[in-house]
């Protein structure tokens, strides 16, 4: 980690893009507590993937940039299941098991949070974007 945020490559945005958006900080958790992260962002959007991994485990994306994420735990609590390449991962509770994190240096934006771990929000009401992963990722 560098300065409390997840290594990765960083994809730049616009910076009239970065003011004209009210960003919020929020809290993301395991099922038990032992992972715990805060987020400060906008959450306008979040993606339903399809693929292998996501169709099992419900991981709905919201992706970010690396520098607004802050783990609270020690990256050394979690476990990670990789696939594709080295180079990211499938982050999750050794405890409880859910996922929290993913990331990623191969397919960008390099990280993305389960929106379903976010603490105080309703799913239900965000805007989700269908992702066809069961057919464009390999």
């Amino acid at each position: 980690m560098v300065n409390g945020a997840i290594e990765a490559k960083i994809y730049q945005t616009s910076p009239l893009a970065a003011e004209a958006t009210m960003t919020s900080t929020y809290r993301a958790s395991c099922h038990c507590g032992r992972i715990r992260l805060e987020v400060t962002a906008e959450l306008t959007e979040v993606v339903d993937c399809n693929c292998s991994l996501c169709a099992r485990t419900g991981f709905l994306h919201w992706y970010v940039a690396p520098e607004q994420v802050t783990l609270l735990t020690q990256h050394a609590q979690l476990s990670t299941y990789m696939w594709r390449t080295a180079t990211g991962g499938h982050h999750f509770c050794p405890v409880c098991g859910v996922a929290v994190i993913r990331t990623s240096t191969q397919f960008p934006p390099p990280v993305s949070i389960n929106a379903r771990c976010l603490e105080g929000v309703d799913v239900s009401t965000l805007t989700v974007r269908h992702f066809d992963g069961r057919t464009l990722l390999p």
